[in-house]
């Protein structure tokens, strides 16, 4: 997971990356509003960590320009404004959340959780595709009942083709989802990670290949459910047409002695 933290207060700042970094959210910072604004309009993040009071504009202006960008990004605000009608102006103008300063580790992590599940279209925290389970809060993957130990990049990737389930990710797009723009090594890694990735799950699940290679464009995650049910319906469309022709035969039979019982009188 990607966030951007909007934040002026080095200090604050520091303590939310650290708080990210230990739940392994990799986050990249603006000190002010109008930076926040252009880098946000850039590059994709999962979620964006606001603060109110910025030293340009203010985070309600930055909100107002993000979502009239189109930026749909989900963006959580932290502040130390505790009113209500702050609150209540800060979901108005399109924020998905409000926590205030302090607050604790604990509850950041699981609204930064809950916001970007919801945006994926994913109320719950756990995600199921074939026979693979991934506990999106505790990073926990499970093949056929059994636990699959992955590395961070390893599961960062799982997580990211889960998350976009049907859609082709580049290789820039994982570079980007993995390192942001911090000492990005070569674009090959991508190929060994992936590599890596694909014999854990492939040793779990009988030997399947979860992730497909769409040459000259990335990779995406093999949808193993359309294809059993692709395979259900054309059963039962054979076994339709089977039921079909053997009725057809019978009436063919049926006709024939009819014509022959006729012929004899």
């Amino acid at each position: 997971m990607r966030a951007l933290l909007i934040e002026d207060d080095a200090s604050a700042a520091r303590s939310t990356e650290l708080a990210l970094a230990a739940d392994g959210i990799i986050c990249d910072r603006a000190e002010v509003g109008e930076e926040g604004v252009e880098i946000a309009r850039v590059f994709h993040y999962d979620i964006i960590l606001l603060d109110l009071m910025l030293p340009d504009i203010d985070g309600y202006e930055v909100l107002l320009r993000l979502r009239s960008a189109k930026v749909k990004t989900p963006i959580l605000i932290l502040s130390g404004l505790s009113a209500s009608d702050q609150k209540v102006k800060g979901l108005y103008f399109g924020a998905d959340d409000y926590l205030t300063k302090p607050f604790n580790r604990g509850e950041l992590i699981a609204r930064i959780q809950a916001i970007v599940r919801r945006s994926k279209g994913h109320s719950e925290s756990i995600v199921k595709f074939d026979k693979v389970y991934i506990n999106l809060d505790t990073r926990i993957v499970e093949v056929d009942g059994k636990r699959v130990y992955l590395t961070n990049k390893e599961y960062a990737i799982l997580e990211l083709l889960t998350l976009r389930r049907g859609s082709v990710l580049t290789k820039e797009t994982f570079v980007n989802h993995l390192y942001g723009s911090i000492d990005e090594p070569e674009i090959k890694i991508i190929d060994v990670f992936i590599c890596k990735l694909r014999k854990k799950l492939a040793n779990a699940s009988g030997g399947k290949n979860y992730v497909e290679t769409v040459w000259g464009r990335g990779y995406m995650l093999k949808d193993y459910d359309k294809s059993q049910n692709h395979i259900e319906h054309s059963d039962k469309k054979i076994d339709v047409q089977e039921n079909q022709k053997s009725n057809s035969d019978d009436l063919d039979e049926s006709n024939h002695k009819s014509k022959e019982k006729s012929a004899t009188l």
